[in-house]
């Protein structure tokens, strides 16, 4: 262990283990809610603070202030200890969501999104961390499966949740949902999260390497934020995104102590479990977003139906993550990445193809097979991720991956709303209008609208363009697994 890094007690006794790991799981489903519960409240949100033209921003706050500053806590946490990091990001994460609920006007909602994210950026990663802490390699993969029924529960039951506090109460309540739940992690984290940590006299803090990054993420969000109706500024955003990101690795390759260590991408198979990560939570966006349209959009089902599209995804996730650990201690990862990743990669090109008369019920299973293969590929990268580095690197390590997972998912929704937007424009024919295609989307169904003959093929075909762009993407990942040099089971 590197003599200029904390050195982290992880003998915690097995009566402390299971308070750590229930703070840990309330922590998971408090942040990972957070999402599925507000999009419930959005109209009412909207309605009420008359917030339409900035109501992207809502999510986009949160999404982005997370982004930015999950990396600067995972590094911190490898010098600070987990346990202070991991108090501070769930404090402040509750402040953002009690004042969230009191916000009176869309600006300062927006605001108080933004600092929720920014404690976010440090719950999220360091759950992960904290696991591999207090658990065995073997131990791990069974222990992560566990934490991931919070991500599940949040799945489930968070549009339910939001849709009951709106109709019942406000949709202030949405935000006030997690502020018992904040207290009780930092009471679980103070009385049983005990932790021996040897702080460095000096922290060398690479102030440089924070703002490189932070403005490369920030220019590549709202560069995809702007794709649609702002190609010229958001060119610009790209370019200064594209400077950052130079200036960044090269800061990194000369400072001392720096933020995303080199050192832990010398690991080609270390690089893959990232790329993997990132590219497969883009994949995750597409038929969760766009599995419900073209359901309701085509084929008429009620967003109910539609959305458990999603759920029997979720589901499979649960279930196929209990078998990550047994899968790695018989298999190299690189197999067992590539044999789902083309199954998944099978049920796309479908799509790619498919008409008006395909199956209901193949969407069902498009997506519990995403599911299934995301629940063991993600789940072995994490896993892997923190196993190929050192152990005073393992905070930073895991968050990276959780950056690329949040950037995965942030860069793809604007890139295939971009290419969806993009091809129903170039299909507009017969004075049909794109509003007139926008509203047989949006329709509820209620009444028959007009021009619909017309404006389903531009959907169809829309769709289509978004899809073939994720089988390049997963055709993309495939190559990248299949050059993973290392070809012995990892253990």
């Amino acid at each position: 262990m590197n003599h200029k890094t904390e050195t982290l007690d992880k003998q915690q006794g097995p009566n402390k283990r299971w308070i750590i790991m229930t703070a840990v799981f309330i922590a998971t489903f408090m942040t990972s809610v957070e999402v599925t519960i507000v999009t419930t409240a959005l109209p009412s949100i909207i309605s009420e603070l008359h917030g339409l033209a900035f109501q992207s921003w809502i999510m986009s706050a949160y999404l982005l202030t997370t982004a930015i500053t999950t990396p600067i806590y995972g590094k911190l946490a490898d010098m600070m200890g987990r346990r202070n990091i991991f108090q501070w990001g769930v404090f402040v994460f509750t402040v953002g969501s009690l004042l969230s609920g009191l916000s009176p006007s869309i600006l300062l909602l927006i605001i108080s999104r933004a600092l929720q994210g920014i404690g976010a950026g440090a719950v999220m990663p360091l759950t992960f961390t904290i696991i591999a802490d207090n658990f065995s390699f073997k131990e791990r993969a069974t222990v992560l499966a566990f934490n991931n029924t919070a991500w599940g529960l949040s799945a489930l039951v968070g549009p339910l949740i939001g849709g009951f506090l709106v109709d019942q109460l406000s949709w202030h309540w949405v935000f006030f949902v997690n502020v018992p739940l904040g207290i009780a992690v930092m009471l679980f984290v103070w009385f049983g999260y005990k932790e021996k940590v040897k702080l460095q006299k000096k922290l060398a803090i690479d102030w440089f390497g924070i703002l490189w990054l932070a403005v490369s993420l920030v220019g590549l969000l709202l560069a995809i934020q702007v794709l649609d109706n702002q190609s010229v500024m958001a060119l610009g955003l790209f370019i200064i995104a594209t400077v950052s990101l130079w200036l960044l690795v090269r800061r990194e390759r000369h400072f001392s102590n720096p933020l995303l260590s080199p050192k832990m991408f010398r690991s080609a198979t270390f690089s893959i479990q990232i790329i993997t990560a990132t590219i497969l939570s883009g994949v995750l966006i597409g038929y969760q977003v766009y599995f419900p349209i073209w359901l309701q959009s085509l084929y008429r089902v009620s967003a109910t139906t539609a959305g458990l599209v999603v759920t029997s995804s979720s589901v499979m996730w649960l279930i196929a993550s209990f078998f990550v650990g047994p899968l790695l201690a018989k298999y190299v990862p690189k197999r067992i990445a590539i044999v789902l990743i083309i199954l998944m990669l099978l049920g796309y090109v479908e799509l790619i193809v498919a008409g008006k008369s395909f199956p209901v019920w193949a969407f069902y299973v498009i997506a519990m097979v995403n599911g299934t293969g995301m629940g063991i590929v993600i789940s072995m990268n994490t896993i892997l991720s923190q196993h190929l580095v050192l152990p005073t690197m393992v905070g930073s390590a895991t968050s990276i991956l959780t950056l690329g997972r949040s950037l995965g998912q942030t860069v793809m929704a604007g890139v295939y709303g971009a290419i969806l937007n993009l091809m129903i424009r170039l299909n507009l024919h017969d004075g049909i209008t794109f509003s007139q295609v926008n509203g047989v989307i949006s329709s509820n169904h209620t009444h028959e609208v007009a021009n619909r003959a017309m404006a389903d093929p531009i959907i169809l075909m829309a769709l289509h363009a978004v899809f073939i762009s994720v089988v390049v993407i997963l055709l993309i990942v495939i190559v990248i697994n299949w050059l993973d040099p290392n070809k012995k089971i990892i253990n």
